[in-house]
């Protein structure tokens, strides 16, 4: 009964700390947005409870926090704040900036609250720290290994200095992380009060109760699945440096009540940003963990014990320094959930639903805001088509497995940038035909009011979301350039171009697949 008690008290501090971050934020992006998430640790560094936000984010979490701390040792005190978004200890991309907290009662180390928020700029060879033909990791922005942002209550003004002088927005950058490290010490007194509350050992008991009922029902469920081995192929578009298909493959092992993701032939790490860290694998397994199990389970590290990940170091699924990997955390992350479900669907086909758009439709812009003469970047993500299932059509205009954001309003956009939106609607009959009908994707149309420089990083622009059991794939995604003057250009889907004040930017997003003749 305590164990309930204190489970659902963290997990609720989890999403009371994303609440204060989101009112707390200066940009868009995380408080229109939502784009961040928040999670309790314990003593042992194991996660114990995550808010529901940002999957990518929060399958990461796990690794970068053991990884970080593992640098600190002992020389850690109440009031400190650790800052890191090195991709390769643990982080996802460059923009995510993690900051953990230790929680102490009575001089007992009692666990870690963390934060995770994608901020708009980081430096890099664009604004919004993800140019689409990035090589090296160096490109994308400035890389911080864990360092203490805050020292005992104070901050470290050295530190937060360095990565101000880093940004195109440092106002901006300025209010996210005093957001972020807020919604840290919340999450510390409410874990102290628990703690309190209930006692130190009723409470270490509680959690290790916690973490043992997550792994014994993920393991009840892996023991309904049909024994055997199960392998998928699927596709990323390119390089985004060269026209080439990328390729990621999965083996799934069903066990009796484990089970093996095994990459083993997926293609080596490129020349581009699609490269994904060890971390974003993990992650987008433990997301297909919990949807072919049970969504109830708690999220917690005891639920993904039964799973064992397999990605080759070198390739493109587990890539090394200084492989640049902006967008292995929004695109290749969405193509490892796709070919693993791929994979499931032919040993639990009536679960496993159509591809959905499969990308993130990222779009970064920045420039000199006429109105203020200060630089302002302002990065979205854009929704698509949900594959459609047995028994149900796929949902229309939503963002998908590893992104779980909101969109930014037009009126926000509007307001804060010299940029207007001239159409927000559906991209009708986008969605795969088939006995259910795939989602519809999304068109979105921007009007450049001054001279701006724009990214953009997106997928299933050549490959389309595949369709199941006869259905039809979506349509692809496609982004067009419409210059002041009238000519329409066709752009890749991971490119940097300059816009012009009167010239329009068109991206309509992927539809999901059919499902059923």
């Amino acid at each position: 009964m305590i164990a309930d008690i204190i489970r659902y008290y963290i997990e609720y501090t989890a999403e009371e700390m994303g609440t204060l971050l989101k009112k707390a934020a200066y940009s868009p992006n995380i408080k229109e947005r939502m784009d961040h998430s928040c999670a309790i640790f314990d003593w042992k560094r194991r996660m114990i409870a995550q808010a529901e936000h940002i999957p990518v984010h929060l399958g990461a979490m796990p690794l970068g926090v053991k990884k970080a701390l593992e640098i600190f040792h002992d020389d850690l005190r109440d009031g400190d704040v650790i800052i890191f978004n090195d991709p390769y200890i643990g982080g996802t991309h460059l923009p995510d900036i993690t900051l953990i907290q230790p929680v102490y009662y009575e001089d007992n180390l009692i666990g870690y609250s963390v934060t995770r928020a994608h901020h708009s700029d980081v430096g890099g060879k664009v604004p919004g720290s993800m140019p689409g033909d990035a090589i090296e990791i160096f490109e994308e922005g400035l890389r911080i290994p864990p360092i203490k942002i805050v020292k005992r209550g104070e901050i470290n003004k050295d530190v937060l200095n360095l990565i101000l002088l880093n940004s195109r927005t440092p106002r901006e950058r300025k209010g996210d992380l005093l957001a972020q490290i807020s919604a840290n010490k919340m999450g510390a007194e409410r874990l102290k009060k628990i703690v309190e509350k209930y006692g130190l050992k009723s409470y270490m008991r509680a959690v290790e109760d916690i973490l043992n009922y997550a792994e014994k029902r993920v393991r009840k469920e892996i023991e309904k699945l049909p024994k055997g081995i199960y392998s998928a192929i699927d596709y990323m578009d390119d390089t985004g440096i060269v026209d080439k298909p990328v390729k990621i493959k999965a083996t799934i092992k069903i066990e009796n009540n484990k089970m093996v993701f095994d990459f083993t032939g997926t293609d080596k790490q490129v020349d581009g940003p699609i490269n994904a860290p060890l971390a974003v694998t993990i992650s987008a397994s433990y997301y297909v963990l919990k949807a072919v199990t049970d969504p109830t389970i708690p999220a917690n590290e005891g639920a993904y014990r039964p799973l064992e990940v397999i990605a080759p170091e070198g390739t493109v699924v587990n890539a090394k320094p200084p492989a640049a990997i902006s967008g292995g955390n929004v695109e290749t992350s969405q193509r490892i959930v796709d070919v693993l479900l791929k994979a499931f669907s032919k040993a639990i086909p009536d679960k496993i639903p159509a591809a959905a758009q499969g990308t993130m439709n990222n779009i970064s812009i920045g420039g000199i805001d006429p109105r203020t003469g200060e630089s302002f970047t302002f990065y979205e993500t854009i929704g698509g088509g949900y594959g459609a299932r047995k028994g149900l059509d796929g949902e229309n205009g939503v963002h998908s497995h590893m992104t779980n954001t909101l969109n930014t309003p037009i009126e926000e956009i509007e307001r804060r940038f010299p940029i207007m939106i001239l159409k927000y609607s559906l991209r009708e009959d986008s969605g795969g035909k088939g006995r259910w009908k795939g989602g519809d994707g999304i068109e979105r149309v921007y009007l450049a009011k001054t001279r701006i420089k724009v990214s953009l990083m997106g997928e299933r622009h050549k490959f389309k979301p595949w369709g199941l059991q006869g259905g039809e794939p979506g349509k692809p995604g496609e982004y067009i350039l419409v210059k002041k003057s009238g000519e329409e250009i066709k752009l890749p889907s991971k490119t940097t171009i300059i816009m012009e004040e009167g010239d329009k930017l068109i991206i309509r997003t992927p539809g999901g697949g059919g499902y059923g003749e």
